[in-house]
């Protein structure tokens, strides 16, 4: 055991829903207490979360733009000298990059949560502004850079020049703890097909309703998420007549139990990071059909084991049929396919062995 605990900072934008927010909030409670000493930074007010942060030790600074933390977060790590922190949306890992000229005891790690250029195509970022924007090769001044995948990783070092020695690829773990379901618990005759995650273009929930309209049997959809296509979204469920065929839930905390009633996870995406709705649905016993995208998505998935990776719109609907009505999933195997290889203590054991070789380095 070290003389002292080492001192870790996760650094947030805020506590909202989102894949980054689940995983670095869990990181910050499960870390080894005998050897870390662990903080959740949260640079907006605290809101409403599906997720749970009682165990962690939270310090939110109240601002609602990341220049207006700028000071606030640089005195807090004068004040606390952190040996490591550790941020995961690429606009505070700018600011840490800034920061780690002058807080040179410091290590900064950056958590990479995207495939950056390819996401751009789907969204236009709002979230950088004033100076920061300018340092573009900010990546080359974190100490190491975790990514969720192989291609991840093969990104970074292709298109930003970063070393592979300084690229860490850690998978996110498993998050949730539930039962696998059994075949006794699935619905008869009407198939429950369900998608969750953020409502925005990458995310390809459009495509994934013009299969549905060429899906000619007895089904209900359950979409779960907010986010900035959701009238776009709503008026193309309108325009096909599926308002009936098709439940909305913008948040909560029940994930666990609607996945275990679905028959299906359907994930549409065009481009991912890590999907964790996809790696969680699997856990239950709960099949996943996705389209080949780039990201962390063919990481999770194993054709014909946990479910299907489609090539086209008519390749998907044809894995979808043989999902639904074709296969005859065992459940366990599914859930096993994940727990063996995301399972939490297999995560944090990495997380911890990277912090403590940084901290002695």
């Amino acid at each position: 055991m070290p003389d002292k605990k080492i001192k870790i900072c996760f650094v947030l934008p805020a506590l909202n829903a989102g894949g980054a927010q689940r995983i670095m909030s869990f990181l910050s409670q499960k870390m080894n207490a005998d050897l870390f000493d662990c903080t959740l930074l949260v640079i907006a007010k605290p809101e409403p979360t599906d997720f749970d942060v009682s165990n962690a030790n939270v310090h939110y600074f109240n601002k609602d733009r990341l220049l207006l933390v700028a000071r606030p977060l640089f005195l807090y790590f004068l004040k606390h000298k952190p040996d490591i922190v550790m941020g995961s949306i690429g606009h505070v890992n700018k600011l840490h990059a800034l920061y780690s000229f002058f807080l040179r005891k410091t290590a900064f790690i950056g958590r990479e949560a995207s495939l950056n250029s390819i996401m751009s195509l789907y969204n236009r970022s709002t979230h950088i502004t004033g100076f920061v924007w300018l340092f573009r090769g900010y990546r080359k001044h974190l100490k190491k850079i975790v990514c969720q995948s192989q291609q991840m990783a093969e990104y970074m070092h292709k298109d930003h020049g970063i070393p592979n020695d300084r690229i860490d690829i850690i998978n996110n773990p498993l998050t949730i703890k539930a039962k696998v379901k059994s075949a006794s618990e699935l619905p008869s005759e009407t198939k429950k097909l369900i998608t969750i995650g953020r409502l925005s273009k990458e995310k390809g929930h459009e495509r994934l309703l013009h299969i549905l309209a060429q899906l000619k049997t007895d089904w209900h959809y359950t979409i779960i998420g907010e986010g900035n296509q959701y009238d776009a979204i709503m008026a193309q469920i309108n325009a096909l007549g599926f308002k009936d065929r098709v439940t909305y839930i913008e948040h909560t905390k029940q994930v666990a139990k609607f996945l275990s009633e679905s028959d299906v996870f359907i994930q549409g995406s065009y481009v991912e990071g890590f999907p964790n709705a996809v790696m969680e649905s699997c856990a239950i016993g709960t099949p996943v059909v996705a389209f080949e995208a780039p990201g962390g998505t063919k990481d999770i998935i194993q054709n014909g084991v946990n479910g299907f990776i489609a090539t086209s719109e008519a390749d998907y609907l044809q894995r979808l049929k043989e999902a639904l009505y074709e296969k005859q999933w065992d459940h366990q195997q599914i859930s096993k396919s994940i727990t063996d290889k995301f399972d939490e203590q297999i995560i944090i054991k990495k997380y911890e062995t990277l912090f403590l070789e940084i901290a002695n380095s």
